[in-house]
């Protein structure tokens, strides 16, 4: 089984324009994530899918693949698809471009219902949610299970919600009466799996919630669950990469866990 793994990085971001190539502890965003990746011991290849030219320069100067795709995919997953579409690879991993801290462990875990188990088409990653803020938030995405592990759906909203508790505060989280889990954006694919996903139109979930991952749920295709306790820290925003910068700094992104 070949296994790949792609990160989609484009140059603009509404947010933080330009945030591949910021600069974290003197070296491009992008390329700590490429690094880290590259150490996943069940990924055979790495390369970046980039509709950026600066990009596609800073990766392969240091000898690593990267591929120009179209400058008008909607998503990382078209651009995905775009690549896994000339790839001779089994299973795609789909590793977020803006994760400078991710751990090359969690990548591996993504990737062990391949080998381990046939059917599997799709995988992603969760960890528990231990604060109540996190619990209400809606830019926190919370998945729900079924007894097999696969998800069961995708929100903004806080699920599951324990309809007897009767107070909604971090005590009911900190004794486990309240118990969620929320989404980690890492996703595995079976390169056919990927494709197709990639081809369908767009779903009345996936509009409603904003959350492209409902396609898969509302098409049928199923999707592997794995829990983790390793939250990486994402870089949205210029004050996003201080907090990353200060923690590798530290040397404190492993150390967490």
């Amino acid at each position: 089984m070949k296994t790949v793994a792609i990160l989609p990085a484009r140059y603009g971001s509404t947010r933080f324009p330009g945030k591949a190539l910021a600069l974290l502890c003197g070296k491009p965003m992008i390329q700590h994530v490429y690094e880290r990746t590259c150490q996943a011991s069940l990924v055979d290849q790495v390369l970046v899918a980039t509709d950026d030219q600066r990009i596609y320069d800073v990766i392969t100067a240091q000898g690593g693949i990267a591929v120009m795709t179209s400058p008008d995919h909607e998503t990382g997953t078209d651009r995905l698809a775009e690549v896994a579409a000339k790839l001779d690879a089994d299973v795609i991993v789909n590793v977020q471009g803006d994760e400078p801290l991710i751990d090359p462990a969690v990548i591996d875990l993504a990737l062990r219902p391949f080998q381990e188990q046939s059917g599997v088409m799709m995988s992603t990653l969760a960890a528990p949610i231990t604060s109540i803020d996190d619990y209400f938030s809606p830019n926190v995405v919370k998945v729900v299970t079924d007894l097999q592990g696969n998800a069961l759906y995708f929100s903004r909203a806080p699920i599951p919600l324990v309809r007897d508790c009767t107070a909604l505060t971090q005590a009911a989280i900190d004794d486990g009466t309240i118990k969620a889990n929320r989404h980690i954006g890492l996703y595995a694919f079976q390169r056919q799996c990927l494709l197709r996903y990639a081809a369908l139109a767009q779903t009345p979930l996936e509009t409603t919630e904003k959350l492209e991952q409902l396609r898969a749920l509302e098409n049928g295709i199923a999707i592997r669950v794995l829990m983790t306790d390793h939250v990486a820290v994402g870089v949205d925003t210029p004050e996003d990469l201080q907090r990353a910068e200060a923690l590798m700094q530290a040397d404190d992104g492993r150390k967490r866990i």
